[in-house]
């Protein structure tokens, strides 16, 4: 029996909007049955700051350095804190709650779709393993400290030598799970820092000064100069060896880009989307 075969979508390069957008229709079409599991990979156009669909923009987010600076904005339909989309390969994955061997529980399913990230990791030589709070850290990560999404590794996201390498986020609608995240390329500790809003000047230097020891970028972690394309290449072969799959490349047809473009005008490019907190 051969394994199951899911779609492989590399999109390059694309507007905040349209991420998020086909991200959205992405999970529609499974729901319905259209198109079968998808892992898909991406980047932005421009650096854009990303913020969970729970947070405050008016209260965590300093819009006017978003703006300063260039940045997209857009608020994601998963949970999770405020990312800087700038030099990383993004992943996402939807595929049904009751898939095979798939655990019900939220913390659970990460652990499996995020062995992926960890057999990724190893294939690009870094010893990743999973992060697993104690008990004083996930009191923190129900009431956190900052916005700020590499502040704190949560339940079974990717850590070397300590440190946060990947944060993730998840959706279940429609029951499919939608998980997305960060693949950190390089990471711009003052940039990130400068786009929230802190109580004090001194909570933003503490979370600023405590940033290095709590993420780290595929660039610190090893001497050579890694590619988008050869994490690509990685992480792809990381999700077909932990998931157990074959992935079949999957192109949309021009009656699928038309409705990802409506999503996207409709709300993900829309300010009431954006700042509807």
């Amino acid at each position: 029996m051969g394994k199951r075969q899911w779609n492989f979508i590399q999109s390059g390069k694309c507007s905040p909007s349209y991420n998020m957008a086909l991200d959205e229709a992405l999970l529609d079409w499974h729901s319905r049955g259209e198109i079968g599991p998808v892992l898909r990979f991406y980047e932005w156009e421009p650096a854009t700051l990303s913020i969970g669909y729970f947070q405050r923009a008016a209260k965590e987010i300093d819009m006017d350095a978003v703006q300063k600076l260039g940045l997209g904005f857009v608020r994601r339909p998963t949970g999770g804190r405020g990312v800087l989309h700038e030099h990383e390969l993004t992943y996402s994955v939807i595929v049904s709650e009751d898939y095979p061997d798939m655990p019900e529980t939220v913390t659970e399913a990460y652990r499996v779709i995020s062995g992926g990230l960890l057999e990724g990791f190893r294939n690009l030589g870094l010893d990743a393993s999973f992060s697993v709070p104690g008990e004083q850290l996930t009191e923190q990560l129900k009431k956190p400290k900052s916005g700020v999404c590499f502040d704190a590794p949560s339940w079974y996201e990717l850590v070397v030598e300590g440190k946060k390498v990947a944060g993730s986020a998840q959706t279940r609608q429609k029951g499919v799970i939608l998980q997305h995240g960060a693949i950190l390329l390089s990471l711009d500790e003052d940039k990130l820092v400068s786009l929230f809003n802190f109580e004090s000047d001194e909570a933003r230097e503490r979370v600023r000064r405590g940033l290095p020891e709590k993420a780290v970028a595929i660039d610190r972690l090893t001497d050579r100069q890694i590619t988008i394309e050869e994490c690509s290449a990685a992480f792809s072969t990381g999700f077909e060896e932990a998931l157990d799959i074959e992935l079949v490349p999957f192109e949309l047809s021009d009656e699928q880009l038309a409705i990802v473009k409506e999503i996207e005008q409709n709300k993900y490019a829309n300010d009431e989307w954006n700042f509807k907190k």
